[in-house]
């Protein structure tokens, strides 16, 4: 948790956004597994609650009525069962007052509020919600069905809220500096356990211990296979083999609940054979061009399509791809290669602010995103740039067997596509380089005091000596 002023400052600047009416901000509650006592999931806060209200405890709504600047913690004491079981924990008195916040309570009061604000026509403010059981409780206290919130959702709330999370906080920026040297240690782990004859499941699991021991859990599910075309494959019981590249994409979440996220890939034998390097130059170039071009004022749409021409590029040195480069990028031709976006906005979400919607998240009205060309569509993040802008630079080459066959079939893109040579990739797997960003005055810069190896050559170095 922050200080006290934090949160006062950041409630203060969401009601000057926000014109009119009551923002309802609800928090998450417990998640059980398979019955109600076994919390097997753990308990994760609702980020724009935690961003406003800062309280990492289930069952609580934080309320700010805009026109009377009143704000309200809502939420009931924990009883005495609660207390043998898990210890005491602080009132709700005792967090409103950590947080600055004047009024507390019960919620059952929640109801009047809302009945009251209904009957006085004012407009009350909720966030998309994505957890079932809010969404019940909003359907109850304001009688929206659940499948319609999400349109309803308040888009002046929205707004506000992507306006002041896109723009870290030094303090923040602390945090995700925090977060990536946990992921340094995950990662650098991960590539010392690997080796021929390992389970995906058994390295994944370690590097899950580590995040959970030195910080809360991890940011996203780990992703660790040798299966790197598949974009978020998860680690199985497949044991390691020499000769194959194994893809390893995973972040730490901090006790404050900021996160990393980053993506290495190496050779399981530790050394990269010729075709390998070859396709991982073209990956690493890409992902060092960003480092050059992302800065204050640039969109970030235009940095993907330029690192898109780039990659083609090189792909067409290798004979993969064939044609006018340009023409290529522009019809789409490359997501055989890339079917994804460059990146996306980090912050207390591995995706951050995702959940409110994609479109005001990584896009404006001046920068829209292309919905209907295959790869561009999966683009996150195309905004202007603005310093303290915390965000992915995570380029890849990935051969996916099933979208070669498809697009061989249906002769796509055959102008741009050497579909004879790709034929013989079908066994490569897939290449991803991932750092996260932090926007500065002229340019940006690497977050993480420790660089998790990714040159080829301090790859193999560490592999051999670790």
């Amino acid at each position: 948790m922050f200080s006290k002023e934090t949160y006062i400052s950041r409630r203060a600047r969401l009601r000057e956004l926000v014109n009119s009416g009551i923002i309802i901000l609800f928090g998450n509650n417990e998640s059980p597994c398979n019955y109600p006592a076994n919390g097997y999931y753990p308990f994760r806060q609702d980020s724009s609650f935690l961003y406003f209200f800062g309280q990492n405890r289930d069952g609580l709504v934080g309320v700010i009525d805009v026109d009377n600047g009143t704000e309200t913690l809502i939420g009931n004491d924990i009883d005495i069962e609660d207390i043998v079981w898990y210890g005491a924990v602080d009132s709700i008195k005792d967090m409103a007052e950590q947080v600055g916040v004047g009024n507390t309570a019960p919620m059952n009061e929640l109801r009047n509020i809302c009945d009251k604000a209904v009957s006085q026509n004012r407009k009350i403010h909720f966030l998309p919600p994505y957890r079932h059981d809010t969404m019940i409780v909003i359907s109850d206290l304001l009688g929206i069905h659940p499948y319609k919130q999400k349109e309803v959702a308040s888009l002046e709330l929205i707004n506000a809220v992507v306006k002041l999370r896109s723009v870290k906080e030094q303090q923040e920026i602390e945090e995700i500096e925090r977060a990536c040297e946990i992921g340094y240690e995950m990662h650098t782990l991960a590539m010392r356990l690997t080796k021929p004859g390992i389970t995906e499941k058994f390295i994944g699991g370690q590097m899950t211990g580590i995040a959970q021991s030195l910080g809360a859990m991890t940011s996203f599910s780990t992703i660790f296979t040798q299966h790197g075309e598949i974009m978020h494959g998860c680690p199985s019981m497949e044991k390691l083999q020499e000769g194959r590249l194994v893809l390893c994409d995973a972040g730490a979440e901090t006790i404050n609940n900021y996160c990393s996220d980053n993506t290495r890939t190496y050779p399981v034998n530790g050394k990269f054979d010729n075709r390998q390097i070859e396709i991982y130059r073209i990956v690493e170039e890409c992902h060092d061009y960003v480092l050059e071009a992302a800065k204050p004022g640039v969109k970030y749409f235009d940095v993907h399509l330029d690192m898109c021409r780039l990659m083609a590029g090189r792909l067409k040195e290798v004979g993969l791809m064939k044609g006018n480069t340009d023409e290529a990028v522009t019809a789409g031709a490359h997501a055989m290669f890339l079917p994804h976006g460059l990146g996306h906005m980090m912050g207390m979400d591995v995706h951050d602010m995702e959940g409110l919607g994609q479109i005001h998240v990584g896009f404006d009205k001046e920068t829209r995103p292309n919905l209907e060309q295959f790869g561009t569509n999966c683009l996150r993040m195309g905004r202007r740039l603005e310093k303290g802008f915390v965000l992915t630079d995570e380029p890849g080459i990935y051969f996916i067997p099933a979208l070669i066959d498809e697009w061989r079939e249906k002769s796509l893109h055959k102008e741009f596509i050497n579909y004879d040579l790709l034929e013989t990739y079908k066994d490569f797997g897939g290449i991803r380089i991932e750092d996260d960003i932090l926007i500065t005055d002229d340019g940006c810069r690497f977050l993480g005091e420790k660089r998790i190896p990714y040159h080829p050559a301090d790859i193999e170095e560490f592999m051999k000596n670790n």
